[in-house]
């Protein structure tokens, strides 16, 4: 079996390795040919946000497409980085759930610099020692945005800190693992001390944080976006910062994608801007080979992909 693979050379031995095929890297983007005998394409979204007025056309559907493929394994779990006619021609299954235990890491970790700032604490001579007090995590209360795999990580972590764990999620249901679900996102911004942004990007959630919902929020409130940037309306994001309800903002993600230079949250004193980086980690490209592995063996019994779009 040929594998066209557009991720690096890592991910790309591991999957040979584990499935015994032969793994040809492909570039990133649509692709203009593959060769006939590649039955599956591990496809990066490289294609753009096609919402967005800055981002040009999505390109057109090349001459020949789908070549030989029978199968399309995106590396990412949402979709919106694809061209239509790139989902709509072969059966295709998302990377959802490979990097929640990465991303989950990261949320945690964002929490403790926005406590902890340990980078603030280490001395280098008798001079400067000097106690200082530590705010807690324990007994704080985390608000999540969107309750699926990435949820779920950081609330097993957050609960193992003796955090409160608040969620939305689209369906509303009874309190699950220890989890309270609220009715809506002004409830949850109520009630967060720190509040994660983990839902996919939709017409639903797109700035779902916004002027209105942000006047509910919890003053001092950490805003942690690992989710998708559209979910924030950054001029309201600003003016929540500049009048104090919001104390913190964490971004892995933005719209868009880099932010251009001069934008305002690469000075703010108070927003830390990271590069779309948090699922990124052998671990997450580990866990894809497993699923794709999964895939292969369900198809080969004629079973559906594990999660389609």
């Amino acid at each position: 079996m040929l594998i066209a693979s557009q991720l690096e050379p890592f991910f790309n031995e591991a999957l040979a390795d584990r499935l015994g095929a032969e793994v040809l890297p492909v570039p990133r983007g649509a692709p203009a040919a593959l060769p006939a005998e590649a039955r599956l394409l591990v496809a990066a979204p490289v294609f753009g946000v096609w919402d967005l007025p800055h981002v040009p056309n999505p390109p057109d559907q090349p001459a020949g497409w789908p070549f030989g493929l029978e199968w399309i394994q995106l590396v990412s779990s949402g979709t919106d980085h694809y061209p239509r006619w790139f989902l709509d021609t072969l059966p295709v299954s998302t990377a959802r759930g490979v990097a929640a235990g990465p991303i989950a890491e990261f949320v945690i970790g964002a929490i403790f610099e926005a406590v902890k700032a340990l980078h603030t604490v280490w001395i280098d001579g008798p001079e400067a020692w000097r106690t200082r007090p530590f705010a807690p995590i324990e007994g704080t209360t985390l608000g999540l945005v969107g309750y699926g795999a990435i949820g779920r990580a950081v609330a097993r972590r957050a609960q193992g800190l003796g955090m409160r764990v608040r969620a939305l999620r689209r369906a509303a249901s009874a309190a699950e693992d220890g989890v309270a679900f609220a009715r809506s996102v002004e409830e949850l911004l109520a009630v967060s001390d720190h509040l994660v942004l983990a839902a996919p990007a939709t017409p639903q959630t797109r700035h779902i944080l916004n002027a209105e919902s942000l006047r509910a929020a919890k003053p001092g409130i950490h805003i942690i976006n690992v989710a998708r940037g559209s979910l924030i309306d950054d001029d309201a994001l600003l003016d929540a910062l500049a009048d104090g309800r919001v104390a913190r903002a964490t971004l892995d993600t933005t719209t868009p994608e880099p932010l251009p230079a001069g934008h305002p949250f690469y000075s703010h004193p108070r927003v830390r801007v990271s590069p779309h980086t948090a699922a990124i980690g052998n671990g997450a490209r580990l866990a894809l080979v497993e699923k794709v592995a999964a895939n292969l063996d369900r198809r080969r019994q004629g079973l559906g992909l594990l999660d389609p779009p």
